[in-house]
């Protein structure tokens, strides 16, 4: 058998594609069955690697093979600031979180090409607000701006529904939603806002209760102008001043103070009895964790009954959420829908109409096959 063919690459390129993956000299060596200083004699340039090397390093980093011969690396964004505060990780992401950042990364790029196409605004249509500024006065505010009336929430059939008409209206105001899997215990959300149009990725793992709340989280901080990636919780205890602050917007944004009161008061005696906490769930949409929040910020319930109360709800916050969402057996058309939203299919749509992009790249875009695309075409232009 004829020896593969070792090739000279920049050794600098090969640390970039490396780090930028998330990649350790150990796991690199792992994979290519071979021991850590053949690697580090790669990036500093004493060895090259094989051809097939770095076939297996592409794949491994999902990367292109191309990208292993660039003259030099390529300058890229910085990962989002970190604000999960997970003890000893600070700065460091799961590889297929890295993944996700880049995947992001490169449709917030494409959407923006897309846009000045077709002569379309990329900057979001808000106005920023200050760490100063009162969350649930916030809050109350953009629940008027977004006409999210109890009525009109109480109306919508589940979660699901309450959650689109929320991206719409955020896509309609040029903030595009991804819904994309990563690890739930290493992130639920981030957001791009350093270059047009901004981005808001929620993690499609989580239940749909906890992604409402992430997608409002994850607003907070794109009015406050924060490229961001984090794990959003209530605000119990919480330090990091930000986080409480779009927290505490989200929290209530999906139950204002007021309606809270109100729903509050006729359940008093039975606040947090199974059956009060998943009717309440069920009318308005938010998870059990939520409603605790409510109640204990409104002095409804103690902070022994809150935690005592959450245990039970715990695997709502990480387990993967419903079947229909983001697992196997979703249609492919339905799939890209849910994870890159009507607004950048759109974008694509009427791109690919004006003929300013092939039909190779529509696929290449929207991740899907030919037997999708009359599908996923006619559901983005309704």
């Amino acid at each position: 058998m004829p020896k593969s063919i070792a090739v000279e690459i920049n050794p600098k390129v090969l640390v970039w594609l490396r780090e930028s993956s998330g990649w350790k000299l150990e796991e690199v060596g792992k994979n290519l069955n071979t021991n850590v200083e053949i690697i580090k004699d790669f990036e500093l340039g004493k060895k090259n690697p094989t051809l097939k090397q770095l076939k297996l390093l592409s794949k491994a980093f999902k990367r292109p093979l191309a990208s292993f011969f660039l003259s030099e690396p390529k300058e890229q964004k910085p990962l989002p600031r970190d604000y999960r505060m997970i003890p000893g990780r600070e700065g460091v992401f799961d590889k297929k979180t890295i993944l996700t950042i880049r995947r992001a990364r490169n449709l917030q790029m494409i959407s923006k090409e897309l846009s000045l196409n077709i002569s379309y605004e990329t900057k979001p249509k808000i106005e920023k607000i200050r760490l100063s500024d009162n969350p649930e006065m916030i809050g109350k505010k953009y629940r008027d701006l977004f006409d999210l009336t109890e009525k009109k929430q109480r109306r919508f059939r589940n979660s699901y529904e309450l959650f689109n008409y929320l991206r719409d209206i955020l896509e309609d105001i040029n903030i595009i939603v991804f819904q994309f899997s990563m690890p739930v215990e290493d992130a639920r959300g981030f957001t791009l806002v350093d270059d047009f149009p901004a981005v808001i990725v929620v993690n499609s793992k989580d239940s749909i209760e906890a992604r409402l709340f992430s997608l409002m989280h994850e607003f907070a901080h794109i009015l406050l102008g924060e490229t961001v990636i984090d794990i959003p919780k209530l605000p119990l205890k919480m330090k990091n001043k930000i986080e409480k602050w779009c927290s505490e917007f989200a929290s209530s944004f999906l139950l204002p103070t007021e309606l809270a009161k109100e729903i509050f008061r006729e359940q008093i005696a039975d606040l947090i009895k199974t059956e009060t906490l998943n009717s309440l769930s069920r009318k308005y949409k938010v998870s059990k964790a939520m409603l605790l929040f409510r109640m204990l910020k409104m002095n409804q319930i103690s902070e022994l009954e809150y935690d005592e109360v959450l245990e039970r709800y715990q695997p709502e916050e990480t387990l993967i959420g419903p079947k229909k969402e983001g697992v196997m057996g979703i249609l492919p058309d339905k799939k890209c829908l849910s994870e890159r939203g009507n607004k950048f299919v759109s974008l694509v749509a009427n791109n690919f109409d004006r003929n300013y992009i092939t039909y190779t790249d529509v696929l290449d875009y929207l991740s899907i096959k030919s037997r999708s695309f009359q599908k996923v075409l006619v559901k983005a232009r309704k």
